[in-house]
């Protein structure tokens, strides 16, 4: 193995070595049996890697426990105490597991798909059912996969290295190569942002990890600049623009994730927004009835189409034009695409 075995891989290998031994392991078979243990330089080396190992997993809750290897020596074993350590059995309501579901829906990074998945055949066979459609309907988060470049970014964040890359405007499409500090990464409005320094304009900037057009190269030595408070909300918040309000119908008891970030309109503005919504479809062509109107804050008009858009017939964009035509073209595009698959 190479002498720069991630630390958190060695205890990793260190857990299921002591897991699935017969009785227990002594220094010396760890060390030649244990990934990442074979490579210290000397006796003294190996034993401070193995007792710093031993109480960064105690301190974890795994219980390591001491016992005699028997026979004719002295000589003490190690092992990890199977009682304590197993889960107890799993038993979960189908609210907590619909919770777990939407939770791995947020995860849509082809790296993690396949354990996601793996995890929710396994917790679903525990016996928790399937969770009701009904309630999670809407709920599901739409952020988008982080793509290569995620991983990079984050190791420079945590060694405060510079980095540059090619980045792709969003206002003209033009590809220039930025030369940032990186702060912090953020999701908001179904992406995931960079904030950082820009060194060429000496400025904040905001970057969309979508538009990033290269590998992401480090440019200087670790420690480099200190990275300020951030107030991701603020800087966030001036790179999506003002925070405007959409008015939309809801139909009784749906789309609750959006009724949570909006509010009633006045009682007496909202029959004159249900005169606005089309016939429901009835015998009589009446004006649909028990609607809720609602107005909710958005700074995207594209992120706010596509969460209305997400609900279908259940929501119905009444304010602001931009947003309404916007929605509409989703659904019809959505609409034409089964029609096509039909």
């Amino acid at each position: 193995m190479p002498s720069d075995l991630n630390p958190a891989e060695r205890l990793l290998n260190l857990v299921i070595a002591l897991v699935n031994t017969n009785a227990a392991m002594t220094k010396q078979q760890v060390r030649t049996a244990v990934a990442g243990y074979a490579d210290a330089p000397s006796d003294e080396a190996f034993e401070r890697m193995f007792e710093r190992d031993k109480d960064m997993l105690r301190a974890l809750g795994v219980p390591v426990v001491t016992v005699g290897t028997g026979g004719h020596t002295d000589e003490l074993g190690y092992r990890i105490d199977q009682d304590a350590y197993a889960l107890p059995p799993i038993d979960l309501t189908p609210a907590e597991l619909g919770v777990l579901s939407l939770a791995a829906q947020f995860w849509q990074d082809k790296t993690l798909q396949t354990d996601i998945t793996r995890a929710m055949v396994k917790l679903r066979a525990a016996g928790a059912g399937d969770p009701s459609v009904d309630a999670l309907a809407g709920l599901a988060p739409s952020v988008r996969a982080v793509g290569d470049a995620y991983g990079p970014l984050m190791e420079a964040i945590e060694a405060r290295r510079a980095v540059r890359f090619a980045y792709r405007a969003a206002y003209n499409g033009a590809v220039l190569t930025r030369h940032v500090e990186p702060w912090r990464i953020a999701a908001r409005d179904g992406g995931w942002y960079l904030m950082a320094f820009d060194r060429d304009r000496q400025a904040p900037r905001v970057f969309r990890l979508s538009r990033i057009e290269s590998r992401v190269r480090v440019t200087g030595p670790a420690g480099a600049y200190d990275i300020p408070d951030v107030d991701t909300d603020v800087m966030l918040g001036k790179a999506h623009g003002e925070v405007r309000q959409a008015v939309v119908a809801v139909r009784p008891e749906r789309a609750s994730a959006l009724r949570a970030r909006g509010k009633p309109v006045p009682d007496g503005e909202r029959q004159a927004w249900l005169a606005r919504l089309p016939a429901d479809g009835g015998a009589d062509g009446s004006t649909p009835t028990g609607w809720d109107v609602l107005e909710v804050p958005f700074r995207s008009v594209t992120g706010m189409a596509s969460e209305a858009a997400g609900y279908g017939a259940a929501v119905v964009v009444l304010e602001p034009a931009p947003v309404r035509e916007e929605t509409v073209r989703r659904l019809r595009a959505a609409a034409a695409l089964g029609g096509a698959r039909g």
